[in-house]
């Protein structure tokens, strides 16, 4: 059992923080003008002319997926610079680019909510589904907040787990910090120590591996 990743996204349907674990297909980076947020996540934003310059933030993942090699030699005495192919793109040719990523996961779970309410006849939770190869988890805050989390198939339920992640880090690194916009429609969670403290808390669950 293992947890591959995490989605938040806000009341506007824009997704604003993600962070990957056991991930073995990465995401592309979003296309410039996709409509996704700044800093949800330096692993899958938009390539900017600076983007190869060192980032202010004191985190780095430690499976180092903030980074990424260019894929350029250069020779002495042959041609001045070849491009070879640059391995981290080659995996991920035949994966769709997060912004459209993102929208398919939003629009998955939108669409399996409004499906359980409806068949139901009540007010009853959606909560989670199970493939054969992951299990989506959802929870959902009264503001409107959907913390979206992709596992392992045979892990059990982990709604509690958003649930304390909402109460614990997000509330006090996000929510509670006046340096971080709230509804802001362009910018992300852009938040170190939330992203650390998140990090440390899945970590230490004991699904994780």
């Amino acid at each position: 059992m293992t947890i591959y990743s995490l989605y938040i996204y806000d009341r506007h349907c824009a997704c604003v923080y993600y962070q990957d674990w056991h991930r073995t297909k990465q995401p592309k980076r979003a296309g410039e003008g996709g409509g996704i947020l700044n800093a949800v996540s330096q692993a899958v934003s938009p390539l900017t002319t600076d983007s190869a310059a060192p980032t202010p933030s004191g985190f780095s993942s430690p499976r180092n997926t903030l980074s990424s090699t260019s894929g350029l030699v250069v020779a002495v005495g042959e041609d001045p610079v070849t491009s070879l192919p640059n391995p981290t793109e080659h995996a991920r040719s035949n994966t769709l680019p997060f912004d459209e990523e993102a929208k398919l996961v939003y629009g998955v779970v939108l669409s399996l909510r409004n499906m359980v309410k409806k068949i139901s006849g009540r007010d009853e939770q959606f909560t989670s589904y199970r493939t054969s190869s992951y299990r989506l988890h959802l929870y959902e805050t009264v503001s409107g907040y959907k913390f979206i989390m992709l596992s392992d198939a045979a892990t059990d339920g982990l709604r509690f787990i958003l649930r304390q992640i909402y109460n614990g880090p997000f509330l006090e690194y996000v929510v509670r910090n006046p340096l971080v916009p709230m509804d802001s429609r362009s910018q992300g969670v852009d938040n170190d120590y939330f992203r650390a403290s998140l990090d440390r808390l899945v970590r230490g669950l004991s699904v994780f591996n």
